[in-house]
């Protein structure tokens, strides 16, 4: 009788399968082992594909870059535009895995994908007239913004319990215990207002350089 067919392990199978795990447990819940036992393989087979488990957590977290949509930066949209669109593209992406993002948050490393990301938004805004240390600064600033809007959500951060905003201590906290259920409502708009208000502070910053100068250089 034949042997039951088993997928070929493969490095793109072992990222997915460390993906799903990370997503739905944490980053705590990844083992060798108990990737291994998710994949239906012994725990050394793993180590012809990752020397470590760091190196797992890695490409997991290279493979969440690499869904973040970069062709807004080479089809012709304007810096403000492509900005904006790519923060949607990159907070979706790690809204949709919100547990790798402590990793995420510490820079691209050698991470291709997140190397790729990197160098997209700095060369779009050097094109468009950036000088080089003000570019490096909007790519880093967006970082931020958009990573501290993935670590969790504000709406959700608060009970649906009435009684918890008691008017005596919290007189303006009145309606807190329903930002719960409008979670995703509340969050998107305060993630667009957030947006549109950093792209207009730049906007006005790269009005300036325009007339007066981009001032010291740097990386």
């Amino acid at each position: 009788m034949a042997r039951p067919h088993k997928p070929l392990l493969s490095t793109a199978r072992i990222v997915a399968a460390a993906r799903q795990l990370i997503d739905a447990e944490g980053l705590d819940a990844l083992s060798t082992r108990r990737l291994a036992a998710e994949l239906g393989v012994s725990g050394p087979s793993l180590y012809n594909h990752f020397a470590t488990k760091d190196e797992i957590v890695e490409a997991v977290a290279d493979s969440v870059s690499a869904r973040v949509d970069l062709s807004m930066f080479e089809d012709g949209r304007d810096w403000r535009t492509a900005l904006h669109d790519w923060a949607t593209s990159y907070r979706a992406a790690l809204r949709d895995h919100p547990n790798i993002v402590p990793v995420l948050a510490r820079g691209p490393g050698r991470r291709p994908a997140g190397l790729r990301v990197a160098d997209a938004v700095y060369g779009a805004m050097v094109r468009a007239g950036w000088p080089a240390a003000q570019a490096t600064s909007v790519g880093a600033l967006m970082r931020y913004f958009v990573m501290g809007s993935a670590l969790g959500s504000f709406a959700g951060g608060f009970v649906r319990d009435r009684g918890a905003y008691d008017p005596a201590d919290y007189p303006h906290l009145g309606q807190a215990h329903l930002l719960a259920e409008r979670q995703e409502t509340v969050d998107e708009r305060a993630f667009e207002t957030g947006l549109t208000a950093l792209l207009d502070g730049l906007e006005g910053q790269f009005a300036r350089i325009s007339v007066n100068g981009p001032g010291p250089q740097g990386p």
